[in-house]
Parts: structure tokens; sequence; C-alpha cells
């Protein structure tokens, strides 16, 4: 799927808030880089960590929230 289309249902999860979708994909992308296990079908020598993240948070397998 197009990185573009991904944003797109990414930024719906999040309700269109940008910064707070950078910063669960950073994260979630360093958590796989340091060895977890994506939540989608993925392969982790082929794809980017960052794409894996975007990717789960637009099939709504990570829940992202403000954390207080």
């Amino acid at each position: 799927m197009r990185t573009e289309i991904l944003t797109a249902k990414a930024m719906e999860k999040v309700n269109h808030d940008k910064y707070l979708l950078a910063n669960a994909v950073g994260k979630r992308a360093e958590a796989i880089s340091n060895g977890a296990t994506p939540l989608v079908d993925a392969d982790v020598k082929t794809m980017k960590a960052t794409d894996i993240a975007l990717l789960e948070i637009a099939e709504g397998k990570i829940d992202v929230n403000l954390e207080e």
C-alpha cells in the first residue's frame, strides 16, 4: 500500500494530530528496531521500521492516546 494512503488512514486513527502520529510512529519504530515483533504481516528485513509502525497504526493494531 502506498505511504500516502497509509498516512491518511493513520491520521484518522489519531484524530488528524500529526504530532501525535509522528511521536507514536517514532516510539513504535524504535521498539521494532530493538527487536519487538511486528503486529502486522511484514518482513522486518525488507521494510523500514517506520513503515511497519505506520501500517500497524493505520490498521488499528496499536491504540494511540495522549499520555497524561
